[in-house]
């Protein structure tokens, strides 16, 4: 579609968003939000038609691109047919949704309880961890996101926890691996890998073993910076929950669903958790969803004892309809072996040969399609290009960066001191290129900032 300009319609949005809307995550009279009026595929464009390349996939959850039209059509049939009904029942769309997202959950994940979207997913896997084993306190990285409610945002590991961070929600946080900057003084992948492993079981023994539920884990954490862990890492984290009975909880909602060029990050490690959070990818966030996969022996401890927990809209219709059309679509078009292919045929050696030519660029990483540039202003020092949680005047550089994408036509993902490569999993290798030769530029202006 060739986006049509009509300044005055985005006027109008512009000015009722500005009046009536309250967004996340900001402050109200500082932020200025781009109206949009549509979006096709990987692209969205503006009132004045202009058309961005979307490399952020909405929120990292588009992942078959903007209004599919199987996955519209499915969603329209739908609301012809049921358009909502109460979650004690047996509706088709949710049992089918179900079913085709068991076939994919690594062994024996094989029940799904169904949520509205990611927060809620972590709320009730670590509500099911703690009834199952009777324990309170739950252990995540500091270096994670897991939500904004309140259990999922304190157990987040970055900046956005402080302000609602109580110190009562029975969290504790410890360092998982990162070598480029590396808690651990490791040197090598294998010395990180061993060194994490036994700060976490150092953390447990002195926390008591007896007193932990679960260990939530991102199988890839995403808004951190996508570390992707070490060879062995996550099978060691599995070895120490079977030792000492804590429930392993693996949060795919951003890694999930093709995003790192197979059905979920876990199959990458061959490890299987007890429990498996989902959300975004699952039906392309056309309409809210999200999920817990729940193991055998977590499902059998609420077999007879019922468990307190539910939503009014667990396993919308709208919602389930969408999942089953995305999963077909995925499926049908190989949409995770494309990831797959263009994140190690295209991506990464596309971004590595602009970490050759960008001073700014202190580290490439990620896997499939999902990427993150570590913007630094000294090489070898590996500063940061800007200070941790840096806002205002202490940002400029990334903001600068940011800007400078979006002259290019290209909506970025900036997340602190990282951008972020995370297109849809069906781009075109064409759509790719144009976007890297965007990002590449963009990276010029980052160069300025650098020492």
């Amino acid at each position: 579609m060739t986006p049509q300009p009509n300044p005055q319609a985005g006027a109008a949005v512009k000015a009722a968003d500005r009046a009536h809307v309250f967004h996340s995550w900001s402050a109200q009279e500082l932020i200025d939000p781009l109206a949009v009026a549509g979006a096709g595929g990987s692209y969205f464009w503006d009132y004045d038609g202009r058309r961005y390349l979307d490399f952020t996939s909405g929120l990292v959850y588009t992942n078959i691109g903007y209004q599919h039209p199987k996955v519209v059509a499915a969603i329209q049939e739908q609301a012809a047919t049921l358009t909502t009904f109460a979650p004690a029942f047996a509706i088709e769309a949710r049992s089918e949704a179900a079913r085709l997202i068991a076939e994919r959950t690594p062994g024996d994940l094989d029940k799904i309880f169904f949520t509205n979207g990611g927060a809620d997913a972590i709320e009730h896997a670590t509500r099911m961890a703690r009834l199952h084993t009777g324990r309170p306190k739950v252990l995540s990285a500091y270096r994670s996101y897991h939500g904004g409610t309140q259990q999922a945002i304190n157990l987040t590991g970055d900046p956005r926890r402080w302000a609602s961070d109580s110190a009562s929600a029975g969290v504790v946080h410890f360092w998982a691996p990162f070598l480029y900057r590396s808690r651990f003084y490791a040197e090598t992948e294998e010395q990180e890998c061993e060194r994490a492993l036994e700060h976490l079981e150092t953390t447990i023994a002195f926390e008591g073993p007896a007193t932990i539920a679960a260990i939530v884990l991102e199988t890839v954490p995403g808004t951190a910076g996508i570390m992707v862990p070490p060879p062995g890492y996550l099978a060691g984290v599995r070895e120490i929950c079977d030792k000492y009975g804590i429930v392993f909880v693996l949060d795919e909602v951003m890694a999930g669903f093709g995003r790192t060029g197979e059905w979920f990050a876990a199959d990458l490690f061959d490890v299987v958790p007890d429990l498996m959070t989902f959300a975004k990818g699952v039906n392309s966030g056309y309409v809210p969803l999200g999920g817990v996969a729940i193991s055998g022996a977590i499902a059998e401890t609420f077999g007879k004892r019922a468990y307190p927990g539910g939503l009014t809209y667990s396993g919308h219709p709208l919602a389930c309809a969408a999942a089953v059309a995305t999963i077909n679509v995925m499926a049908e078009e190989g949409v995770v072996e494309n990831a797959r292919t263009l994140g190690t045929t295209v991506v990464e050696p596309a971004l590595r040969a602009l970490a050759e030519r960008h001073p700014s660029v202190g580290e490439v990483r990620g896997v499939g399609m999902f990427w993150a540039l570590d913007l630094v202003k000294d090489r070898e020092t590996r500063e940061p290009l800007v200070p941790y949680n840096a806002a205002g005047e202490a940002n400029a550089a990334m903001a600068a960066f940011g800007a400078a994408a979006k002259q290019q036509g290209l909506w970025p993902f900036v997340n602190m001191n990282r951008t972020h490569v995370v297109p849809p999993l069906n781009v075109s290798e064409a759509e790719l290129k144009e976007g890297l030769a965007a990002l590449d530029t963009a990276l010029s202006v980052a160069d300025e900032f650098t020492s």
